[in-house]
């Protein structure tokens, strides 16, 4: 088990951010000795970035975790002075973004950074205990692999910052888009059906048919009063369904048997569909896109962004304070103005808008999600600082064409943010003094 777990961490951990080399295409790239790979030696500078510098220990340990990762990948690893001079230019790259976040002030704190590495754990199906014991077998140090993310961390910040506001979407790129065999095929339902089938013949007597058939019918009314699909069709007396979960698959990849009922059924309902084959038990789990209504909550909030000033306890007793003047009757719109550090809402009380599922992070989701109308939460903590937030109201809504535009912008704004990333990546690498030793 643990080589697998071994296996994964060398794919996931922030310290291989190098194998992300595609945003140094087209960067001339200055020669360096093979000799630094293969160094044992008193460490020295191969480098120097601006006013940072990069040493021959740092390039070595490098290029190691990159040959690691790829081998672990079974990816191809490039020929030993390929290999150096890539890992070194991303090197470089890290160090000029680096600055440029310690110069915007870009921090981040420690608590966001212990809930990321919480995630990265889930993502290997780890706890962050096992996460760190893993870490050590397979010779990585926690620490350093902890520190590492804080700098994948602050480079994003970065890049988003000067990535982002470059990127402009307009109402007829989507409209063309939408026209296009390729939007119009991104744009289709996709359902996650599980069917369970009990098998009939020609053959068989009409009477055990008939017995087929109730025990089918009860299968389906047991589904319906609220028993998990899996645990009804795994009744087993007294006949045996066969079957199982057909994957995600487009309206037009579905057996046309099934698709017929499929787009009727709402998620989480089930039906019977006769076929030569036998009764078929069609159960849609789960569904993106098509029409659907959406439940949508009018959201605000204040947020209290700890900093080198405000400490983490104190940014959380300033909230809690806040929620308690707000118990009193103080306006809560005007305590978001003169208190909240989102500034995207801090000058319109607070107001965040009607709010879609899964938009915003995972605690305020929960927190919005739970709390009645008309309700002010507790103080919670997200990866941006301390929020208490209010539920003013809650409307389904049907966001069929736009779930369909905001998917296509989604698309586009994707391949948008790598071009503009790798132009900016070029951009500063250009600007920035670079000496290689």
């Amino acid at each position: 088990m643990l080589s697998l777990a071994t296996r994964v961490l060398n794919c996931d951990v922030p310290t291989l951010r190098t194998l992300t080399l595609s945003a140094a295409a087209g960067l001339v790239l200055t020669p360096v000795s093979l000799a630094i790979a293969q160094i044992e030696m008193l460490d020295q500078v191969v480098a120097i970035v601006d006013e940072d510098i990069i040493l021959a220990s740092e390039l070595q340990e490098r290029v190691q975790g990159v040959r690691s990762t790829m081998e672990s990948r079974g990816v191809d690893v490039p020929e030993d002075d390929l290999l150096v001079r890539e890992t070194l230019d991303r090197l470089i790259l890290d160090s000029i973004q680096l600055q440029l976040a310690d110069r915007y002030g870009v921090r981040i704190p420690d608590q966001q950074l212990d809930e990321s590495m919480t995630r990265l754990a889930q993502r290997n199906g780890l706890s962050l205990e096992q996460f760190r014991v893993a870490l050590e077998q397979s010779g990585q140090s926690y620490a350093v692999a902890r520190e590492s993310l804080r700098d994948d961390l602050a480079i994003q910040r970065v890049q988003q910052g000067n990535v982002m506001r470059n990127i402009n979407i307009t109402d007829q790129e989507i409209d063309n888009f939408l026209a296009t065999e390729e939007g119009e095929t991104l744009t289709q339902p996709e359902y996650r059906v599980v069917q369970a089938l009990l098998s009939t013949s020609r053959n068989e007597d009409a009477l055990v048919v008939a017995e087929k058939q109730r025990f089918v019918d009860d299968v389906l009314a047991t589904v319906q009063s609220g028993t998990p699909f899996e645990e009804a069709v795994s009744i087993t007396q007294p006949f045996v369904f066969s079957g199982g979960d057909l994957g995600w698959r487009k309206l037009g990849d579905i057996p046309s048997m099934f698709a017929e009922v499929v787009p009727s059924l709402s998620v989480g309902e089930v039906t019977k569909v006769r076929s030569s084959s036998g009764f078929h038990l069609v159960y849609l789990a789960d569904a993106v896109g098509g029409e659907r209504l959406i439940r949508q909550t009018d959201v605000r909030h204040i947020l209290i962004k700890p900093t080198e000033v405000l400490s983490e306890e104190a940014a959380e007793a300033l909230a809690v304070e806040l929620k308690t003047r707000i118990g009193d009757g103080e306006s809560f719109g005007d305590l978001a103005r003169q208190y909240s550090d989102d500034i995207g809402s801090a000058a319109e009380g607070g107001e965040l808008g009607w709010t879609n599922p899964g938009q915003m992070v995972p605690e305020f989701e929960a927190a919005m999600v739970s709390a009645s109308e008309g309700e002010v939460t507790a103080p919670f903590r997200s990866e941006f600082g301390w929020h208490i937030l209010e539920v003013k109201g809650r409307r389904d809504k049907d966001f069929s064409s736009q779930v369909r535009r905001n998917q296509v912008a989604g698309y586009i704004r994707e391949q948008k943010y790598q071009e503009e990333l790798d132009a900016w990546l070029r951009k500063i690498r250009e600007e920035a003094f670079v000496d290689i030793k």
